[in-house]
């Protein structure tokens, strides 16, 4: 069951609470939000991975240059 979210307005001047459903707009608009920071989170996430990638990719370079694995954590 999906419950309709809602706008709660306070009208600071006067304190009066005013709640009412979201517009088909403000809908539309939470969901394009809610896309867009999955998208960066996702994107985030690749960036992460494809540098864990690179520091094992360097890692192994360097360890077959003859480099132990003391030397190359100092690095």
């Amino acid at each position: 069951m999906s419950t309709q979210p809602m706008v709660v307005e306070i009208n600071c001047t006067t304190g009066e609470v005013n709640e009412r459903p979201f517009t088909p707009e403000e809908i539309a608009n939470r969901e394009k939000i809610e896309a867009e920071l999955v998208a960066k989170e996702l994107a985030r996430k690749e960036a992460l991975a494809a540098q864990e990638v690179a520091k094992a990719s360097a890692v192994a370079k360097l360890a077959a240059l003859g480099l132990t694995a003391e030397e190359i954590a100092a690095l």
